[in-house]
């Protein structure tokens, strides 16, 4: 995909309408490729073409460039030929609305898509087998047992709390701790989506915190929606308690809804807990600039794939997981205005927006760093980087998801 960008970047100013030229002609750029890469290749640099134009609002011809894209590529093809099938739909459904030929259906299916996605067994299966999250999440548990390394008395705030498998190295490592032995660990459960996924969860973990001898307790806290947070949920918060924030996954939730985010940002720090670890998606998909949103998605989604192909191939949940995704492509790129909800930015762009808070970003230990590094290393492909303070986990160098842990100030 990226040897399609450099192509297109190279050969789209050349005036051909129709941007279709015989592949023999374009070099250096395809030295090395077998026939199927260069077809590969070819359906890549009509689409985005076919984007360029839809940015422009020149649809008829994006129209004539997407049925050529859409005469090679098949949904049953290759991983590129799946991915740029993918983007064409969401192209056309997108040139459809534009032009009154299809009218929006409203984002109540996306709303419930991006919040009920980490309760889809699709998602848990994908959680087990690709390496972003073991890896984050391992370093976030670590950071955070480091936080409350001194604590007798810990509580834990998680803002999306799903399966909670991460809680269960952090329970197994303070009831192995013997210097500052644990009097009480609670556990605050926050979702607005599967209360009875909520209460099984709870169950687990006082099942594994008592074989641990580990005192425990376990709150659920219930929401239709995250703009009804405010202080009086966290009344029970004790004095004595050193206060941790878990945030994976839940903060770009209500980047369409900044008033919402603001005013959780503001709960938890009168909370004023230790440390909040945040795990975010690290691209932009919330430009204004529909091209330059298209070209992140693509590359984006197209390294997620990839490493869909590599870590589920045989996994049932494989060709599920793909779906799920094809609905976040289809919103970023045929969705405007209130409708299009999956917005995700990058880390700067969440340093700035923690800063007005009094968030101060905290750096990870060196241990931690070695040891979530051997993490990365169990699966090929899988690249590890730091981002100022934070991490960003990939596939092949195309960062996917970010780490980083904040202290509030």
């Amino acid at each position: 995909m990226r040897v399609a960008g450099a192509r297109y970047v190279q050969f789209s100013r050349q005036g051909d309408e129709e941007f279709y030229m015989p592949m023999h002609h374009f070099g250096y750029a395809l030295s090395g490729l077998c026939e199927e890469e260069m077809k590969d290749v070819e359906i890549a640099h009509l689409l985005l073409a076919a984007a360029e134009k839809v940015g422009y609002q020149q649809f008829e011809r994006a129209s004539r460039l997407l049925l050529q894209c859409e005469g090679i590529a098949s949904f049953k093809g290759s991983l590129v030929q799946r991915v740029v099938c993918y983007f064409a739909d969401a192209l056309r459904e997108r040139i459809d609305i534009e032009t009154g030929m299809y009218a929006s259906k409203g984002n109540q299916e996306m709303f419930h898509y991006v919040q009920g996605l980490g309760t889809n067994l699709a998602y848990i299966a994908c959680h087990q087998e690709v390496p972003f999250h073991p890896v984050l999440q391992f370093a976030a548990v670590q950071a955070m047992i480091e936080a409350v390394a001194n604590e007798s008395r810990v509580h834990v705030i998680d803002l999306e709390i799903r399966f909670g498998v991460q809680w269960t190295g952090f329970i197994k490592a303070l009831a192995e701790r013997e210097e500052c032995p644990v009097e009480l660990l609670t556990i605050t459960a926050m979702g607005g989506r599967g209360k009875q996924n909520i209460k099984e969860t709870g169950k687990s973990l006082a099942s594994l915190a008592k074989s641990l001898n580990l005192p425990f307790k376990f709150k659920e806290v219930i929401v239709s929606d995250m703009k009804d947070i405010n202080d009086h949920f966290f009344d029970e918060i004790k004095d004595d308690e050193a206060v941790v924030v878990y945030a994976s996954f839940v903060l770009r939730t209500m980047i369409p809804r900044l008033r919402c985010l603001e005013n959780l940002m503001r709960v938890m720090r009168n909370i004023n807990p230790s440390l909040m670890v945040v795990i975010e998606v690290e691209a932009n998909h919330n430009s204004p600039s529909f091209v330059n949103r298209f070209l992140d998605a693509l590359f984006y989604y197209s390294a997620f794939f990839d490493c869909l192909e590599k870590c589920m191939k045989h996994n049932k949940y494989r060709v599920i997981m793909e779906d799920l995704l094809r609905k976040g492509i289809r919103n970023i790129v045929a969705a405007e205005g209130r409708e299009r909800v999956v917005r995700s930015v990058k880390l700067d762009v969440w340093r700035a927006f923690f800063a007005k808070f009094g968030m101060v970003e905290t750096s990870f230990s060196n241990s931690s760093l070695y040891q979530v590094s051997l993490v990365a290393k169990k699966v090929c492909c899988t690249t590890l980087d730091r981002n100022g303070k934070g991490l960003t986990v990939g596939w092949k160098g195309t960062p996917i998801h970010s780490l980083s842990a904040w202290e509030f100030r």
